[in-house]
């Protein structure tokens, strides 16, 4: 094909020549429609044959095998040195950690009747760290929503949760914070940690849990150590981050004043990247928390525990009130660590008159805070919660009211939006991805990831398809591959039509945003609570759940993709005399694709993330297996090659989606 090459300063632009015959590209589009159009034929032709279906009590050779492994492990515990010097001693130092801040703060230690600070002393100390390190509003923040819990007659539950959640952030910022500079400070080792990271990141909550319970037991210190690998890579990756945007000019004079390397980090790069730090930490302690609410799959103590049983026997007024309570410590520690990076900030604003009194009333501050503290620990009216949870009560008993009557009065609409979805959308994907021949679907999605990834990503997705082949729940993968996609459609479709809406005003993007970036602080489980009285246990319970999960980061991914075009070309096409609608499918988005298809990737994993979930409530596949292989010890070996399974698709749908995003920005 002949190219004409524009010379600068040329005021026409060159008209390149026609293509030859025959040489005419072929479009993504008619490339992924050829493959679908042979996809349909095929399946026409083969349907139900070499499915690989497996029921749900049946097993592989290779889930067999892991049932006579984890066998083995727990029979030579006590025995094996691997155990005995290493896993055993690790598990030993994380339960005492746990145990220490339980017995603090939860449960009674030896033959007190109460913890060490009752209640009294919690509410004190939660208030006195809130104001010293944000200010009077976050303080009082903290003590109401410390007060509430054990208003709902959820103290001790809500402290366990504290205590696991308190313990795993103080060993993952032990780890992440020195990593995070590391990476930070040298190239090389933020090349090789960075596939680590995104693996981590990329894998759902549930997987964390089956592997460390055969090396950990099930209990606070798996749950521990789970949360720390699940919640460690935030704070690794963002730390980097400050490392690397620290200004050049300022260490280059840090150095030219003879600042050792020591120094430099000390007195330079770590007090000018506080403040993103300090954003790590935070989104490093909302994962900690969305971890050990899920941990109580492996009798992890708290208030997931209290979820998971209400779920399960579908009492959605008690699974309302615990996962209120969960909502409110969510937004408590997201508020406290949040203002803990503003605080400068806000002290800058602050009047001189108060920053000047600031320092004498925190002295103040302290000295009440540690009378209080003795008080809790001495006298049983300030350790033991008053009261008897008559507000968790009356929570719960309207929940459930408001479950009846939606269920009375709107169950034709719910009915009728579930019919349409599940029959019009999920079950003939479904049936078509379960139905298919193995290797037909496994051919299709290595196509497909070739076509809109490359070759690079065409390889990863035929080495995810073999594996997950290989691990047996192969019907399983498809029907939650199904789940996820129909999920993810529908969520970009919010996020397009919400995200285009707030990229294109400013006062829409103030009003909602708000919202969003509240809904993001809620752990998983929270979401499936509403929707369980709406729709009942169904697999469209979890759907709908993950789309409202997965929907708000895609919204501001695509707001801000949205709001990134440049204001000059969006006037030129107005002034060309464009309509909105042109400028919205013709310019703004064209232009976003990089965004669109960086929502795309973060609303799969999200999503993937809550259907798994979802198998607490009826979702069944995947999910299902891996909370069953929990709770029935002959389908331990299931569960576990469903978690790889999960992470396997999570990794399939990462990598496409990260290598489309990098040639949608090329």
């Amino acid at each position: 094909m002949t190219v004409a090459i524009e010379k600068p300063g040329e005021a026409e632009a060159a008209v390149p020549a026609a293509p030859a015959k025959g040489a005419r590209k072929v479009g993504r589009p008619m490339m992924i429609g050829a493959i679908v159009v042979v996809w349909l034929v095929l399946f026409a032709l083969l349907r139900g044959k070499q499915t690989l279906s497996l029921a749900a009590a049946d097993l592989t050779d290779l889930h067999r095998w892991i049932n006579d492994f984890n066998d083995s492990i727990g029979a030579d515990r006590n025995s094996n040195p691997l155990f005995l010097y290493f896993f055993n001693e690790i598990r030993l130092v994380i339960d005492n950690l746990v145990t220490f801040i339980q017995h603090l703060i939860s449960q009674p230690p030896g033959a007190r009747p109460v913890p060490q600070v009752g209640w009294l002393g919690v509410v004190a100390i939660a208030g006195y760290v809130s104001w010293a390190v944000g200010n009077w509003r976050v303080a009082l923040l903290a003590v109401t929503g410390f007060t509430f819990f054990g208003l709902q007659g959820l103290w001790q539950e809500s402290m366990d949760t504290l205590a696991l959640t308190l313990s795993a952030v103080f060993v993952a910022l032990l780890f992440a914070i020195p990593l995070g500079v590391w990476a930070g400070l040298s190239d090389r080792f933020n090349r090789i940690m960075t596939p680590f990271l995104d693996f981590m990141q990329t894998m759902p909550t549930f997987v964390y849990l089956a592997p460390l319970t055969l090396f950990f037991l099930i209990g606070g210190a798996s749950a521990t150590i789970a949360t720390v690998i699940y919640a460690a890579p935030p704070t690794i990756r963002i730390t980097a981050h400050a490392i690397r945007n620290v200004s050049k000019t300022t260490v280059e004079a840090a150095d030219s004043l003879g600042a050792t390397r020591r120094q430099s980090l000390l007195k330079v790069l770590l007090p000018m990247s506080r403040r993103t730090v300090v954003m790590g930490v935070n989104q490093t302690i909302m994962a900690a928390l969305a971890m050990v609410t899920i941990a109580a799959l492996i009798n992890a103590p708290g208030l997931g525990a209290n979820v998971i049983q209400a779920l399960q026997s579908l009492d959605v007024g008690t699974a309302f009130n615990a996962g209120l309570a969960i909502v409110v410590m969510a937004i408590v520690l997201d508020r406290v660590t949040t203002a803990a990076g503003t605080r400068e900030e806000y002290a800058r604003r602050s009047e001189n008159n108060f920053a000047k009194w600031r320092r004498p009333l925190l002295g103040a501050g302290a000295v009440v805070t540690a009378v209080l503290v003795y008080l809790s620990h001495t006298y049983l009216w300030a350790a033991d919660f008053p009261g008897d949870g008559t507000i968790g009560s009356h929570i719960a008993s309207a929940a459930d009211t408001a479950t009846n009557w939606a269920q009375d009065n709107l169950s034709g609409l719910t009915n009728t939006i579930r019919d349409i979805i599940t029959d019009g959308l999920l079950n003939p994907f479904q049936t078509l991805l379960t139905d298919s021949p193995w290797w037909l679907v496994g051919a299709v999605l290595v196509a497909l990831g070739v076509v809109f990834g490359g070759w690079k990503a065409g390889v990863t997705t035929a080495v995810c398809v073999g594996l997950l082949v290989g691990t047996g729940v192969w019907s399983d993968g498809m029907t939650t591959l199904a789940s996820t996609l129909v999920a993810t459609v529908l969520v970009m479709v919010l996020g397009i039509v919400f995200g285009v809406w707030m990229g294109r005003s400013m006062l829409v993007d103030r009003l909602i945003r708000p919202t969003l970036d509240a809904a993001q602080v809620m752990p998983p489980f929270v979401y499936l609570v509403p929707f369980l009285a709406l729709f009942g246990a169904t697999r469209f319970t979890a759907i709908v759940a993950a789309i409202v999960y997965a929907a708000p980061v895609t919204m501001k991914i695509i707001a801000d993709g949205i709001r990134a075009v440049p204001e000059t070309t969006v006037e030129a096409a107005a002034s060309a005399g464009c309509t909105t609608w042109q400028i919205i499918t013709k310019v703004q988005l064209p232009m976003s694709r990089g965004a669109l298809t960086l929502a795309t990737n973060q609303g799969l994993i999200y999503v993937l993330s809550m259907v798994v979930v979802g198998g607490l409530v009826g979702a069944g596949a995947l999910g299902y297996d891996v909370v069953a292989g929990f709770s029935q010890g002959e389908l331990y070996g299931k569960g576990l090659a469903a978690g790889c399974a999960i992470v396997l698709l999570g990794v399939m749908f990462d990598r496409i989606t990260q290598a489309a995003a990098r040639r949608a920005s090329a």
